[in-house]
């Protein structure tokens, strides 16, 4: 079922949803690079490629090095970059974008070969159907959602990241409202950033765990339940939340969490940047257990 008006202009492009987290298919001159990683912490016009397998079929002649950092507590990683390069996303060619391949190895054996973001979510309303894995494109005056999706304002701060005030449940207080931004390349339900001031309790019985690897390295914390996550009028509960420390995991001054796809997922997902919005829709997922 169409959710928006039949006559808006829309691109459909095919998405896998792998660990909770949606990859798509690039192309690069003639080479082709599938399960690309979408990303709203990608906050600039580009695509990064870390499979270092493809180093050898793209034209990196003109590349200048440069560093990228990112999450984790080590250094920033190497990378070779193309300015005001292009690359296709299905029939949409990207213009003016930086192309990035790293040169270490951080990534080799992840299920993704790469990652994009703003040059999708910056200049498209960006619609995500996870009942038939679909992401559609909007161009940004020729959209409106109709009465059946919900409306959830989103800011923005000092970059192109998008957050929105949610609330959590740690125990069986009431809830407590926080600040939080979107990381669409997490797979975990909820990232809870422990700090010297924050705002709720930590769940009392945690697990250490290995929570994943940024461009400045590996990340690690603890893994516990809490009880709600409150987005909107929804309710999603019993989740399995991560507890990590704000200075190695985010960049983002004053966040209380990281709200990832692993609770965004069980919602279909219009994005629009421009207008400040994002509009959610319980999904065939919604009913689903958090493991």
């Amino acid at each position: 079922m169409v959710s928006c008006a039949a006559a808006q202009t829309r691109n459909v492009i095919s998405i896998k949803n792998v660990r909770n987290v949606t990859l798509v298919t690039v192309r690069v001159d003639n080479i082709v690079i599938p399960d690309i990683l979408l990303d709203t912490g990608f906050h600039y016009d580009g695509l990064m490629i870390y499979n270092p397998d493809y180093a050898d079929s793209l034209d990196l002649a003109n590349a200048i090095e440069v560093q990228v950092g990112g999450a984790g507590s080590g250094e920033a990683s190497r990378a070779l970059m193309l300015d005001s390069a292009e690359f296709y996303l299905g029939d949409i060619r990207m213009m003016n974008q930086r192309i990035i391949m790293l040169e270490s190895d951080i990534y080799r054996g992840f299920p993704s070969n790469g990652i994009t973001g703003y040059s999708i979510f910056g200049h498209y309303i960006t619609e995500f159907n996870y009942d038939n894995n679909t992401m559609i494109l909007y161009k940004t005056n020729q959209f409106k959602a109709d009465d059946s999706w919900t409306e959830i304002p989103l800011y923005f701060k000092d970059n192109n990241i998008p957050w929105l005030d949610i609330a959590v449940v740690i125990d069986r207080e009431e809830p407590t409202q926080i600040s939080v931004y979107i990381d669409y390349a997490s797979g975990d339900a909820i990232e809870l950033l422990e700090k010297s001031n924050m705002k709720y309790d930590l769940p009392e019985e945690t697990d250490e765990v290995f929570l994943g690897r940024g461009l400045s390295g590996d990340i690690y914390g603890k893994a516990g339940t809490i009880s709600k996550l409150i987005i909107g009028p929804y309710e999603l509960r019993n989740i399995r939340a991560s507890i990590v420390p704000a200075e190695t995991r985010s960049k983002q001054d004053n966040a209380d969490a990281i709200l990832g796809n692993g609770s965004l997922r069980k919602f279909n997902l219009i994005f629009d940047y421009g207008n400040r919005k994002l509009y959610l829709k319980p999904n065939s997922f919604f009913d689903e257990s958090f493991e």
